[in-house]
């Protein structure tokens, strides 16, 4: 959901994908596969032109990894997870897009001790653990290695070889530099899949001014 915010990372792939397709966000803040898994149909359909989409994003792990006595509205046990994951893909295969066009992407990493920070904020112990949440980021890879789909795993990219905590605005959502990180991460996997797309319309010096309808019909 909050993608689209001011350097939000999808702000910043619908930026560089003007006039060559639309970004729509579907991000539901505080949402888990369990419920996404419900509502994907309401969300894409073949009526609203699945067999158009460019590619898709599915980015779960960080609520579905909270810990069940602590967090149980959030919570979903890692094998169901990954069986949400997959059921997912099977669903947006039957609407005509095709893995190849998938993209999973694993949950960050967590920062343990500015989380709790936040937790203790609320009067809350910690919800989550980072061990917990690497778990779910390995079951999310192999859920794309088990369907064939291209996997973006931020929680070990972000892990290499320096200290994440700045990718992270409050120990477990993305800071400005985090999704910057994303999307220049998810580029790097979308920009073979969409390198070929055209322009919608001609530049406005192209366009015939005496007769516009050449250029533009």
């Amino acid at each position: 959901q909050f993608s689209f915010q001011e350097n939000g990372w999808g702000a910043s792939l619908a930026e560089r994908l003007t006039r060559k397709c639309d970004v729509v966000n579907r991000g539901l803040s505080g949402y888990n596969t369990r419920w996404a898994k419900l509502i994907l149909p309401r969300l894409i359909s073949k009526s609203t032109g699945a067999e158009s989409t460019v590619a898709v994003t599915i980015f779960f792990g960080a609520n579905d990894s909270a810990l069940k006595d602590l967090n149980p509205k959030q919570h979903v046990p890692l094998e169901e997870y990954a069986a949400n994951l997959k059921s997912m893909i099977q669903y947006l295969k039957s609407v005509d897009v095709t893995e190849d066009r998938i993209i999973l992407i694993t949950p960050p990493p967590l920062q343990e001790s500015a989380w709790e920070k936040e937790c203790l904020a609320k009067g809350d112990k910690l919800n989550r653990r980072s061990a917990t949440t690497g778990e779910y980021a390995q079951a999310c890879v192999q859920v794309a290695r088990d369907c064939g789909t291209d996997v973006l795993d931020l929680w070990t990219l972000m892990q290499k070889d320096q200290d994440f905590s700045s990718y992270l605005s409050d120990g477990l959502h993305l800071s400005t530099k985090g999704s910057s990180f994303l999307a220049a991460q998810l580029w790097s996997c979308l920009e073979k899949k969409l390198s070929a797309l055209p322009s919608l319309l001609p530049y406005w010096r192209d366009v015939d001014h005496t007769n516009p309808e050449a250029s533009l019909l």
